[in-house]
């Protein structure tokens, strides 16, 4: 698995620069999209990139230290939480194509998704290969999910607390 571990990281990365570049301009070309969307994204509604920045990096610091730490310590656990970040990462992408989809047309996160998925069923496919299961690494996997998913509602908060505090100064 160590051959693969480090690019997680880089995924993350290069997927996520392309929503920082173009998540604020999406919004000011395409305002429609809050009378369409209203329940989806009113929060976005002034929503400056400094803010969707600020949660983009809270969110890499898992990615990134798991990735480390999997890298430099090799064993079941690391390389199970590892593999469960890899997972939401790839999950990640098909929430991006399938927002796409739905609405019909390019968001800003649409190319990086369509580049990185391939990529990322392959690596998690020659990685699940190596990982001897258990039913505490399939426990582990599981629970990093929705760990996941907590850690973006929390970068979400991050974002928007930011972003207010932002407007006020």
């Amino acid at each position: 698995m160590k051959e693969y571990i480090l690019l997680l990281p880089i995924l993350f990365i290069f997927h996520d620069m392309e929503e920082i570049v173009g998540f604020e301009i999406f919004f000011k070309k395409n305002p429609e999209m809050f009378e369409r969307f209203p329940k989806i994204t009113a929060p976005y509604r002034n929503l400056k990139t400094p803010g969707f920045a600020l949660a983009v990096y809270e969110e890499f610091i898992p990615f990134f230290g798991i990735s480390l730490l999997a890298y430099f310590f090799p064993g079941k656990i690391l390389d199970s939480i590892w593999l469960g970040l890899m997972l939401s990462l790839t999950a990640h992408f098909l929430v991006h194509i399938g927002q796409a989809l739905y609405i019909r047309k390019y968001i800003p996160s649409l190319i990086t998704s369509v580049i990185c998925l391939p990529a990322s069923i392959f690596i998690l496919v020659k990685c699940f290969s190596k990982i001897e299961f258990t039913l505490w690494t399939a426990l582990i996997i599981l629970v990093t999910i929705p760990l996941m998913m907590i850690n973006l509602k929390i970068a979400h908060q991050l974002m928007f607390k930011f972003n207010s505090w932002c407007e006020k100064n």
